[in-house]
């Protein structure tokens, strides 16, 4: 059955479409391989093959998201030989297991990387201290993601608003960057403050008035915060 017996090394690959490939064609490809992953073919056991297929979509089906992708795997990966997975994994040294993170993120092994992550301490573990800024920013950010995508909200946020808050101070992503905000905004919107306890939500607001955001939400943020300081003293 499809993914049962192959590995794929990137997007691209299992999708099974080229770097140049065009927005129409990546779609074609999404759909046909979708096909094959109903339960009625490939029976009820696919639902992780679904999910990276989903993952591979979401990224090259977007334009600013897939120029992210290819720029990270092109400078982090290439520079890589065949093995490296594995003699990253033989590394005990916090770099090795930095680069590790980002290596199997790049590669479809989202899990792979949440754990090695959280071995090492999750967010006690500062990855700007062993890779390069660019890497340490594209990591981080998918890094996010993936911990929101499995309802791991405050450590989503707090990795990403580190992301923005050195965006801001020397920009890298650009164009990128309002997916970004926007990420972040959904995040505090939506779940944030179910999920955390009140000191922590107060931290969390003021982390958001730090980060420039519109007038507008800084005034919602801080309308959140006092009510908050008001039920703590109540």
């Amino acid at each position: 059955m499809f993914m049962q017996t192959e590995t794929f090394s990137n997007y691209y690959d299992l999708l099974g479409v080229n770097r140049e490939s065009s927005s129409g064609e990546i779609k074609k490809a999404f759909r046909e391989k979708a096909k094959l992953l109903h339960p009625d073919i490939a029976g009820s056991g696919q639902s992780e093959a679904m999910r990276k297929l989903l993952s591979a979509y979401e990224i090259l089906s977007n334009p600013e998201r897939r120029y992210e992708y290819d720029r990270a795997y092109s400078r982090f990966v290439k520079k890589a030989g065949f093995n490296y997975r594995v003699w990253l994994t033989e590394q005990d040294d916090p770099e090795s297991q930095a680069k590790l993170i980002f290596f199997e993120l790049l590669h479809l092994e989202e899990d792979q990387a949440i754990d090695v992550w959280r071995k090492n301490g999750g967010l006690d573990f500062h990855l700007d201290k062993y890779l390069d800024k660019e890497d340490w920013m594209d990591c981080q950010y998918i890094l996010a993601e993936e911990l929101e995508k499995r309802g791991c909200t405050y450590e989503a946020f707090m990795l990403s608003t580190a992301v923005l808050a050195e965006e801001r101070r020397r920009p890298y992503f650009k164009i990128f960057t309002a997916e970004i905000e926007k990420f972040i905004k959904n995040i505090v919107k939506q779940k944030l403050q179910r999920q955390v306890d009140k000191e922590t939500w107060i931290d969390c607001m003021e982390i958001m008035m730090r980060l420039g955001f519109s007038a507008r939400d800084e005034k919602r943020y801080m309308r959140s915060m006092a009510d908050t300081l008001e039920k703590l003293r109540a």
